[in-house]
């Protein structure tokens, strides 16, 4: 099949840098490219484990956390009363 492409600057400069290190011809190195792709992007997508965080005994809080506005004084450095 003929077909004509407009090809973007920097992807035919990767072509053409491709090309002549395999020294083959740009319609086969294209079509390479094109089968590789649409396999890639026809794949289903890799599931991925959820991330999962590791609980922490944090031992005993140094400020009391009750008192919202206590526990904001206390970590600002004023004094609370």
């Amino acid at each position: 099949m003929r077909t004509t492409l407009t090809i973007d600057d920097d992807v035919a400069a990767s072509l053409e840098r491709l090309r002549k290190v395999r020294d083959g011809s740009l319609k086969a190195l294209i079509n390479e490219a094109l089968r590789r792709g649409i396999k890639e992007m026809s794949a289903r997508p890799k599931r991925r484990e959820p991330f999962r965080t590791r609980e922490v005994d944090a031992g005993e809080a140094l400020i009391p956390l009750d008192n919202i506005s206590e526990a904001l004084a206390i970590a600002e450095g004023e004094s609370f009363k």
